[in-house]
């Protein structure tokens, strides 16, 4: 059976005329270009999917489809990822609280004012500001992979700690030459999985392919440096998490190298209602786990009544 038309767990089967279309498009905010992908009913709720290292939206290909069904989903290439342009005009810097603000001014310029957010790698630091700031827009979080505290930062993390105690022109060099290339990112898709092999090449093919474009790998070395702020940040993700208590999924990929189940875990913490999810698989769940990943946020945003099928029951 084809995945990309099997249905939720307690749906029937979709065909091919009942696979909600993913569209493309451009919207200027914040001075930038920002491409992303939607799909689903302009009035259902609206589920923002924020990627992460060193992929874009079109990392939520096989997802988009399976959730747009009860929801409007909408995933956006950050700055400096994907199909996003920032013009040389802009005088862009690039940090996580930048990519925070361009984010929030793309949802403001579409008129989102209440949505679940998916957080991966590094959408979770630009995710979790948007909670801070506005913590009433956020009515959900999906975490899958996306970390938010020291212990979920694992031993993959060594040279980029090391680049952040000493910000070195050498250290620079060294993870221009060993992080950002083809090898490197290929590993990122395969550690992990049971069967590499059957990752499909065009995820880390393509994120190489943008990496390589001019100065591009200088606009990531400057956000590895930045990375030092999410974690100085976060206490205060925490003290959101205490406050707000939003719903919040943890679904991980357990043998993720670079942020580990112990990151998962700790958001019981904060959110003591918080569901955990473990997947045999690594950082880039999606390649291998879409179909579970996808059911599992149905059943968890139902339960919470944060779905298209729950608010026509309730209208009836």
């Amino acid at each position: 059976m084809n995945p990309v038309l099997s249905g939720h767990a307690n749906s029937p089967a979709k065909t091919q005329s009942q696979v909600p279309a993913t569209s493309i498009h451009r919207v200027m905010a914040d001075g930038v270009e920002i491409f992303y992908r939607v799909a689903g009913d302009a009035a259902a709720p609206v589920l923002l999917l924020l990627h992460g290292f060193p992929t874009s939206s079109f990392m939520f290909r096989e997802l988009i489809p399976r959730l747009a069904d009860e929801y409007r989903v909408i995933a956006p290439d950050l700055p400096g990822f994907g199909f996003t342009e920032v013009p040389a005009k802009r005088n862009y810097i690039y940090s996580f609280d930048a990519l925070a603000g361009t984010i929030e001014a793309f949802t403001e310029a579409l008129g989102l004012d209440r949505y679940v957010i998916y957080i991966f790698d590094y959408g979770a630091p630009t995710g979790l500001r948007l909670g801070m700031r506005h913590p009433e827009r956020v009515t959900a979080i999906v975490s899958q992979n996306g970390n938010a505290y020291e212990e979920g930062l694992g031993d993959a993390w060594g040279p980029i700690r090391k680049y952040w105690s000493e910000p070195t022109e050498e250290n620079r060099d060294v993870l221009r030459q060993n992080i950002l290339t083809l090898e490197t990112t290929r590993w990122q898709y395969t550690h992990g999985v049971t069967n590499p092999e059957a990752v499909a090449p065009e995820g880390y093919t393509l994120d190489t392919a943008l990496m390589e474009r001019p100065g591009n790998k200088e606009i990531q070395l400057d956000l590895f440096l930045d990375y030092a702020s999410n974690v100085k940040l976060y206490p205060k993700f925490q003290e959101y998490f205490r406050k707000s208590k939003p719903p919040l999924l943890a679904i991980w990929g357990k043998n993720d190298p670079f942020f580990i189940p112990a990151g998962a875990e700790a958001f019981h913490k904060d959110i003591p209602n918080a569901q955990v999810r473990f997947l045999d698989t690594g950082h880039f769940a999606l390649e291998t786990h879409a179909v579970e990943i996808a059911d599992a946020i149905k059943d968890f945003l139902d339960a919470r009544g944060v779905s298209d099928r729950r608010e026509k029951e309730l209208s009836r």
